[in-house]
């Protein structure tokens, strides 16, 4: 907020400069003809794994509304730019999409971080802009801002799952927590805590770590003398999940593994992450004929790889700002509204979506996957 009283100073002390900033706006806004590109803004760290499914999905999305009547010949172009997972990058990205009035709607962000530091820029100034992100999932982001959206379900549903995982499928009654110190870790510590404890279930120790966190030594040795835990934990990325993991084996820790949509991508790291359990909004084997057409696509345009629920989600909401534009026409404030007052669901690939007052789509299911030979795939044995 600090930010945003500094620029408004800098607009009062320079009148003469917020007033050309209109003229310009207005003048470009102006010269948008009936033919011209419809561009859809995409934010993410697009140099990460994680950021290249969703970047890749948008994209395929883009193609196939551009390939179909769905705009009347309108054709849809995608302006992405990384904000390499950074909350400062994120809102530097998030000026220049508000500045430019092209851009008529935003993909992203990914991380609950840079969508709730981005979302303070999106939903300011004369011309806010709509922010869709499909997986940022802290709870701190609902109701943010009239014009921040997300497709996924929050830290409250995944933790949820997590906790009634743990006790019905797993028979667990004890638990160790490693979590990553951000508002995504904590997030899901506390649904999964508030639930588990609900059920019955203990929590043994909740150890917190930072993306810097290299050595769990301490934890790891005393949960193991500690020996009460029935099954851990990790509420971490992929990355730190990674850490926690091998050095978790490498002390003969062979409790059942269990963990929040952020571990997606360590089915990569091979026999360490076999047998692991992750809550996720949509998997590749999800039934559907939408979901398989959509599989196939992009299998298509990525040479053979998988999305994950960043990309389904991300594909989903390409689609979600193309249909409110044909209901509404570019004009920022009126997507905004289409969205926000959809006329019926969407059934997409990431399931049935609508959004409530606070910008969230209620009732989000998760699924439990399972990392089963190098794939996530879906648990159907609870």
């Amino acid at each position: 907020m600090a930010h945003f009283r500094a620029l408004r100073t800098t607009a009062h002390r320079l009148p003469v400069t917020a007033l050309l900033c209109a003229t310009l706006w207005l003048a470009a806004a102006s010269c948008r003809s009936s033919d011209a590109a419809i561009v859809i803004g995409v934010a993410g760290p697009f140099t990460e794994v994680r950021g290249q499914s969703m970047l890749l999905a948008a994209r395929l999305a883009i193609q196939e509304i551009n390939a179909s009547d769905m705009l009347g010949g309108r054709r849809l172009e995608l302006d992405s730019l990384n904000d390499s997972a950074s909350t400062t990058r994120a809102i530097t990205v998030a000026q220049q999409f508000l500045g430019d009035p092209r851009v008529v709607a935003v993909v992203g962000h990914l991380t609950s971080g840079t969508t709730i530091a981005a979302a303070n820029i999106y939903n300011s100034g004369r011309h806010p802009v709509v922010e869709l992100s499909p997986s940022a999932s802290s709870p701190d982001l609902t109701g943010i801002g009239p014009y921040t959206f997300r497709l996924c379900a929050t830290d409250m549903v995944h933790g949820g799952e997590l906790a009634r995982f743990a006790v019905r499928r797993l028979k667990a009654s004890a638990a160790a927590v490693i979590y990553i110190n951000d508002a995504y870790g904590r997030g899901i510590l506390g649904t999964f805590r508030e639930e588990y404890v609900k059920l019955g279930g203990t929590i043994t120790e909740a150890d917190p770590m930072l993306v810097s966190t290299a050595d769990l030594s301490a934890y790891l040795d005393h949960m193991k003398l500690d020996g009460r835990a029935q099954v851990l934990m990790i509420a971490t990325d992929r990355a730190t999940g990674t850490i926690a993991l091998r050095q978790a084996r490498a002390r003969g820790i062979t409790l059942p593994v269990i963990g929040g949509d952020a571990l997606t991508g360590i089915q990569s790291e091979g026999i360490l992450a076999e047998g692991l359990h992750l809550t996720s909004n949509w998997l590749p084997d999800l039934p559907g004929d939408a979901n398989t057409r959509f599989l196939q696509a992009y299998t298509r345009l990525s040479g053979g790889a998988l999305p994950d629920h960043r990309g389904a989600g991300a594909y989903d909401a390409v689609y979600l700002i193309a249909r409110a534009i044909r209901d509404a026409g570019t004009d920022r404030a009126r997507v905004r509204d289409a969205l926000a007052h959809m006329t019926g669901p969407y059934d997409g690939v990431t399931g049935r979506i609508t959004f409530d007052a606070g910008g969230d789509v209620p009732n989000k299911t998760v699924h439990v996957g399972m990392v089963q030979n190098g794939r996530i795939v879906l648990d159907t044995g609870r």
